[in-house]
């Protein structure tokens, strides 16, 4: 099937605007009529259903946290893009969205990612109303630093805490509605099966966390704003409750899911430390604008204090590669290209699998109290993990898995083809194409949430009869029953083994197979790993404890289980798409000096997956991608 994204046509720097006077509208004293069901309340669902309870929609809420105020957007740390142009330095809108589809390798949508570049502005805007600290400069105006794959500086930031913050600030526009009365907040609520009622989402089946209740909930509309998937490689910077399971429940019941082989690797990450070590801890890209990544030229140097090798041995290795952009290159460059100097025996501390982040020069340069003003936290958050300090010496570094660019279709309303059912934020596949730029992923979920969906639902609710199907129509029943049986059957296997063990096992296949390099051989071997480690989980999983209670052991299980399929349909996708863009790294598609090598001519799609059983060949639908506005070209940052 040819999939239709249902983007305007006709000059992009009036699409937004013409789209949204185009769509159907539902008047004030109707929209109290409707009630719509969002699923996660980080910096994209928070702010979705803090938008629709001001407009006076009847909203329901969830997050399986014990607050929608720590949800996983709390982890972000740099900062936020818009194309404000404050520093005065060449920055548009149209910078903004070139950046974004060269970033992506050309693999997103042209006009979502005009929408996102449009309102970032207002991003910032409402922000500021709500009392976001952003950082400043010495007159009292907002400040800027630069990312990874631009050559202007745009992205605000709140030293190290800028997802906090932001997250604060959509929290508080959430609670105030939860005051008005226009949104019913549930915490500790797990979704576990999306409501299809004659081919339209019609609601949820959830689990309650503390006391083990499956219950169901209706809505006019589902918003599912959950997050990504990276937890499939176990070890990632995400947190430990991150999963796919209401995305791929989605998936189960119709939804497509969109490029689950576009995973992101962040380049700035503190190293592993043991072999059972639970996740991985992210330290800001923002870091690259002021620290200088190197290793030793010399393999037996590897061994030398940072202090004692000489500037003259060390290779600064993303100044000399990308002098354009430097230490600043985009992430999915950057990781490869430090995975290289330690496959290359250079790396350098434990394992040699790291490579150094120096800010000697710049605390040379700007004086230590400089640095500590705009990155303190995150050398606070650095020496507490390592013992280290970073002012007096280099920070060692590796990548890690971190972001899903992937993730459920959706069309230019964010409507999956599932009827009813819109998906926001890192949950869907629109914006980012094959790679993240750094500081995106804010501007992508507070876009969504605050300046996207509030249009676009209103399009979709005013075709539809308010309350038509409720919480007593035989799917809710037959979803509940489904869910139990999945929960009891888990229970009742009684294995040896942990969930935890069978999550380690299955990341480790992934990393080593599907992970910064991909090849046709790794990727079989993959395929014929995963089903192998799925049916023994099926056999042989020890699930303590009972439904009838806090149980995060029954709660991991189940998030493995659905992990297990999820991970089959990513490597499928990976082995589908015979060439390299972004993060998706062909080892047999490169060019002579290691850069990725597209295959526009048979591969300038996205490619969505329909789900058709555990054990049967999943079937792939493409969207033709069109670039009118950014010709294709070799993406190069040299």
């Amino acid at each position: 099937m040819i999939l239709d994204g249902k983007c305007p046509t006709g000059p992009i720097e009036t699409s937004w605007d013409r789209h949204r006077f185009e769509s159907k509208l539902v008047n004030p004293s109707n929209k109290r009529k409707y009630k719509v069901l969002c699923v996660g309340t980080g910096l994209a669902g928070g702010a979705a259903a803090a938008s629709l309870g001001e407009l006076g929609y009847q909203v329901e809420a969830f997050c399986y946290q014990d607050s929608a105020r720590r949800a996983h957007s709390i982890a972000a740390q740099g900062g936020i893009n818009a194309a404000k142009n404050y520093p005065n330095d060449g920055d548009s809108i149209y910078r903004l969205f070139y950046d974004t589809i060269k970033g992506g390798d050309f693999r997103a949508r042209e006009a979502d990612v005009w929408r996102l570049a449009q309102v970032s502005n207002n991003i910032i805007d409402q922000c500021v109303a709500q009392g976001v600290p952003f950082g400043r400069d010495y007159a009292g105006y907002l400040d800027n630093r630069s990312f990874g794959g631009a050559q202007v500086s745009r992205t605000f930031f709140s030293r190290g805490q800028t997802g906090q913050q932001l997250l604060l600030g959509a929290y508080s526009a959430l609670s105030r509605q939860v005051k008005a009365g226009t949104v019913k907040l549930f915490e500790r609520r797990e979704m576990l099966d999306l409501v299809v009622v004659d081919g339209v989402a019609k609601g949820i089946t959830c689990r309650n966390m503390v006391t083990g209740e499956i219950e169901s909930y209706w809505g006019d509309a589902v918003i599912l704003a959950t997050g990504g998937y990276v937890n499939v490689f176990y070890l990632s910077t995400n947190a430990m409750g991150c999963s796919v399971t209401a995305a791929w429940k989605a998936s189960k019941k119709g939804a497509y899911m969109a490029n689950p082989c576009y995973t992101q690797i962040h380049p700035t990450c503190i190293p592993q430390h043991g072999e059972h070590q639970s996740k991985l801890t992210l330290m800001s890209e923002s870091l690259r604008n002021d620290g200088r990544c190197w290793v030793p030229k010399k393999v037996e140097d590897c061994e030398r204090p940072a202090g004692q090798i000489d500037e003259g041995d060390r290779d600064y290795y993303l100044e000399r590669k990308y002098p354009s952009f430097g230490n600043l290159a985009p992430r999915d460059i950057a990781s490869r290209a430090a995975k290289e100097q330690c496959d290359d025996d250079r790396g350098v501390g434990p394992g040699k699998r790291g490579v150094y982040l120096d800010f000697a020069d710049s605390i040379k340069r700007l004086g230590e109290d400089t640095i500590r003003e705009r990155y303190g936290n995150l050398f606070e958050m650095y020496e507490k993990i390592t013992a280290e300090n970073g002012y007096q010496q280099p920070m060692r570094i590796y990548p890690a898995p971190h972001y899903s660019m992937g993730g459920l279709w959706v069309d230019y309303n964010c409507m999956s083809n599932v009827p009813g059912l819109f998906v926001l934020g890192e949950a869907n596949f629109s914006v980012h194409g094959a790679n993240r730029l750094g500081a995106s992923a804010l501007m992508q979920g507070l876009a969504d949430g605050y300046f996207v969906i509030p249009y676009t639902i209103a399009g979709y609710l005013a075709t539809v009869k308010p309350g038509v199907v409720k919480a007593d129509h035989a799917e809710f029943k037959k979803s509940v029953e489904e869910v139990k049986g999945q929960i009891d059957k888990l229970l009742s296997i009684n294995g040896k083994k942990t969930p935890s063990e069978f999550h380690r096992e299955l990341g480790k296949v992934m990393w080593e197979d599907v992970g910064m390099a991909r090849s046709k051989q790794s990727l079989e071997h993959a395929l014929k790993r995963i089903p192998e480690i799925r049916d023994e989980f099926w056999n042989n999983v020890k699930v303590v404890g009972s439904n009838e209670q806090f149980n995060q052991e029954l709660e991991n299980a189940g998030r493995l289980a659905d992990f297990f399929e999820f991970a089959e349909i990513l490597t499928k996708d990976a082995l589908n798409r015979e060439e390299s863009c972004g993060g998706h790294f062909r080892t047999e598609h490169q060019t002579e000096d290691g850069e990725a090598m597209r295959n526009d001519e048979d591969y300038c799609y996205v490619a969505a997956w329909e789900f058709k059983g555990v054990g049967v060949e999943p079937e792939l639908h493409k969207e033709p991608l069109k670039f009118e506005n950014v010709h294709l070209a070799v993406r190069s940052y040299k």
